[in-house]
């Protein structure tokens, strides 16, 4: 988690009331801080998207375990399959497209741990933002009141190792996003948050 030298976390309910912000801001940072990484990487070019103002909340740690095993298992099954291919058949042109695959996951395997840490999220007045990626940047902002459904999902693996991924869906599909890698604490301490706020801010509360 990252924050700014001097800089408060940002209260997304909208609150006036400084208690009542302050007590928000120390429950998201109890919840959403917590068993992750504690700073977005960045490019390395001059050129690179600022991080801004505010606080932004990271992956948990586990994700990056989750997923080179996941990738792990990948790379192991198809090497075992083009091993038993070549025993079986006598044949080796099956190597070419696993080697592709290989190399693929190979890659990925290498360059998760570094990907991970490039995720971050930030809880603005308005809108939630996300950012990914390291070489090839993206960052979306999602304006509360056009939130349609928060969604959490995880697979046998992510529920072994306490994590989860949060689906934002909207109105329009290119400012959807899915954050994944939360503690299941944290994936519904957001869900809960973001419903909260969005039903607030559609009603013009």
């Amino acid at each position: 988690m990252t924050t700014p030298q001097g800089t408060p976390p940002q209260d997304p309910s909208g609150s006036d009331d400084p208690g009542d912000a302050g007590g928000q801001r120390a429950d998201d940072h109890a919840v959403l801080g917590e068993r992750t990484y504690d700073r977005v990487l960045e490019a390395r070019s001059p050129r690179r998207l600022p991080l801004g103002d505010g606080t932004w909340y990271q992956l948990a740690r586990a994700y990056v375990r989750v997923q080179l095993i996941s990738q792990g298992a990948v790379f192991v099954l198809v090497l075992a399959a083009a091993i038993v291919a070549q025993a079986i058949t006598g044949v080796q042109w099956q190597w070419i497209p696993a080697g592709v695959i290989l190399l693929v996951v190979a890659v990925g395997l290498v360059i998760t741990p570094r990907q991970a840490r490039s995720f971050g999220y930030q809880l603005r007045r308005d809108d939630l933002v996300f950012r990914r990626g390291i070489l090839w940047q993206r960052v979306v902002a999602v304006p509360y009141g056009r939130m349609q459904l928060v969604d959490i999902t995880h697979g046998p693996l992510d529920r072994g190792f306490g994590i989860a991924q949060l689906k934002l869906v909207t109105a329009a599909a290119s400012t959807g996003v899915t954050i994944p890698g939360l503690t299941q604490e944290a994936a519904e301490h957001l869900r809960d948050t973001l419903v909260a706020v969005a039903e607030t801010r559609r009603t013009g509360l």
